[in-house]
């Protein structure tokens, strides 16, 4: 068996919610609105929407963007919800007393959400820098990367 390495992606935060007592049609029913959406939008309309699947999901989105801004230190309107998904979990399974002690089975399924965040400023400021060296009547322009000031200011390279 191969095992894929997975890279380490330094603008994306995630928020993983298990065993969430909720249908996984019913979840992706509500995933797919929010797919793709800037992070405020998503939560205006996961307020917004009547379903009961709405309030899990409400909550994981607003986990992910309290880990990227605690443990990153992104700025919440660049968040973007780059994967959002919903896997199958566990099915809990109980019996319903019924009359002349007979039993029905009731089966609770559970889901698996997973929201990953994703800064989009980064993408922005690179976009700046590309146009900053093709271009060359953008030169004057001040760029705000943070790695372009380190190099920039000579104090790393100026030592011969």
């Amino acid at each position: 068996m191969i095992k894929k390495k997975k890279k380490k992606s330094y603008t994306s935060v995630y928020a993983l919610g298990q065993y969430i007592s909720m249908s996984t049609h019913k979840a992706r029913r509500v995933i797919d609105q929010i797919r793709g959406r800037s992070y405020e939008e998503a939560l205006m309309i996961l307020e917004l929407m009547p379903y009961r699947g709405c309030y899990p999901i409400f909550k994981l989105v607003y986990s992910a963007a309290a880990n990227a801004s605690h443990n990153k230190g992104f700025k919440e309107t660049n968040l973007v919800i780059s994967k959002a998904e919903v896997n199958q979990g566990n099915t809990v399974k109980k019996l319903k007393p019924r009359a002349r002690g007979r039993s029905y089975p009731i089966k609770r399924p559970t889901c698996h959400i997973t929201i990953v965040l994703e800064d989009r400023s980064f993408d922005q400021q690179y976009d700046e820098y590309l146009m900053y060296l093709k271009n060359p009547g953008y030169r004057n322009a001040k760029i705000n990367l943070p790695c372009y000031e380190t190099y920039s200011s000579g104090g790393l390279w100026d030592k011969k």
